[in-house]
């Protein structure tokens, strides 16, 4: 299996000719979407889900969606209702051929409860990505892709549940908001030094063989 990393929280995860992608927001590139029949959605926030180009991509091929209920919602307004399937968490189900667990729930706090949107992480074949939270699921998780910089971050949140996963390695992923060359250097050596487990970034666009 191969990890293809894109912008900020998007990656694509390839088997042979089976194709699943997750998260492609607004600064996703448009090559993202090559090859991709299954889109996995953690949020309705327009970083991770960019409705308007996917319903421009749902008139000239099939393309399924799988998201909690609020992204259906605003599928629904974009004329797309129809292409996403409705999962919760705890749910367990096939896309692509990849098998799936939906886990998690809410988005990580802001302040005052904020945004206190639905957010599902999926472990997908073992790799692991959380969407905006730092929840800590009980299943089996080889790869962990762990949040590196946002409102809601914090670097002792992102060690701690990469200590409490134990997975055999991690990369950063939700790391274009707010993150310079500075940034990503210093959470990097944070990573490097404390998260127990084989560490390193992804450049874009570059794969990564599971």
């Amino acid at each position: 299996m191969r990890l293809v990393k894109f912008t900020h929280a998007c990656v694509r995860l390839e088997n042979g000719d089976r194709r699943v992608l997750v998260d492609p927001g607004a600064w996703a590139e448009d090559e993202a979407f090559d090859g991709v029949t299954d889109i996995l959605v953690t949020h309705e926030h327009d970083d991770h889900v960019d409705l308007g180009r996917i319903a421009g991509l749902v008139g000239s091929r099939p393309l399924r969606l799988h998201g909690p209920a609020s992204v259906r919602a605003l599928a629904d307004e974009a004329g797309i209702g129809e292409a996403v399937t409705v999962v919760a968490a705890g749910d367990v189900f096939d896309v692509a051929g990849f098998a799936v667990t939906a886990v998690g729930g809410r988005h990580a706090e802001i302040y005052d409860g904020l945004p206190g949107c639905p957010n599902l992480g999926y472990v997908i074949d073992g790799v692991y990505h959380p969407g905006d939270s730092y929840f800590v699921p009980d299943v089996e998780v080889h790869t962990l892709l762990v949040p590196a910089a946002a409102p809601w971050g914090r670097h002792r949140e992102a060690i701690e549940m990469t200590r409490s996963i134990a997975p055999a390695r991690a990369f950063p992923i939700h790391d274009r908001a707010l993150t310079t060359d500075v940034g990503y250097g210093n959470f990097d050596a944070w990573m490097e030094a404390k998260g127990n487990t084989a560490y390193s970034r992804v450049p874009l666009g570059e794969s990564v063989t599971l």
